[in-house]
């Protein structure tokens, strides 16, 4: 290195070290918060103006759908619920925007029929929220996006574990009719199995549907042959 680049890399350091950043607790918490003008690339979810309860049934309603089992998949619902809640703040952001458009604009077609002043108050009000609308776009396709891909990746995570639970259940089955033909008694914990009284109650049933579908299957083509 040159002592040019050098006394360079010094002298950088050293403003680095006398950085004018906010030193106040106050001055801190305005700085964190510069990036969440519009809170939709922070790490704040809901806002302060939000309702922290119509939020919280927002994130229930993504729960209740895909009721996720252990940490990975609950993070996933977590990040779905977020991402859908920006969306919703983007559609009205838009909508505010829009509004403040036309209530301060001019209204240079006053003596028009109040379906053209309507028109013609929304197109002026895109001409001049046009910067801040194509910035709310370029968030609302990033978010879309994110939701797209954890959706996926939320599904086939489920889809993975559900096949992998129906085959230990199956394999479950199998051995408690084992020790159930010999009479005697079986526990399931003994070889790591850790499904509830339901489960293994509702996989039973569905392994005698499966049964019948199969049989009838045979019933069907032997009729046919």
């Amino acid at each position: 290195m040159s002592i040019a680049a050098t006394n360079r890399a010094v002298i950088n350091r050293a403003n680095a070290k006398q950085s004018t950043g906010p030193k106040t607790q106050a001055g801190k918490q305005r700085s964190s918060l510069n990036a969440l003008r519009h809170g939709l690339t922070g790490q704040i979810v809901v806002m302060p103006t939000e309702d922290l309860q119509a939020y919280q049934l927002h994130l229930k309603s993504f729960a209740d759908e895909y009721l996720p089992k252990g940490a990975t998949e609950a993070h996933l619902v977590q990040a779905l619920a977020d991402a859908s809640w920006r969306l919703n703040r983007v559609a009205a952001l838009e909508t505010n925007l829009l509004t403040l458009g036309i209530a301060g604009g001019a209204h240079p077609f006053s003596d028009s029929p109040s379906q053209v002043q309507d028109a013609m108050s929304i197109v002026a009000a895109l001409e001049s929220q046009s910067k801040a609308l194509a910035n709310l776009s370029m968030h609302s396709q990033r978010l879309s996006r994110q939701f797209e891909r954890t959706v996926v990746q939320l599904r086939e995570l489920q889809k993975t574990r559900r096949t992998q639970e129906v085959h230990d259940l199956n394999d479950l089955l199998d051995i408690l009719e084992m020790y159930e033909s010999k009479g005697e008694t079986y526990d399931p914990s003994s070889d790591g199995f850790v499904f509830s009284e339901l489960q293994i109650n509702e996989r039973i049933l569905a392994r005698n549907r499966e049964h019948r579908i199969d049989e009838a299957w045979d019933h069907h083509n032997s009729a046919a042959a």
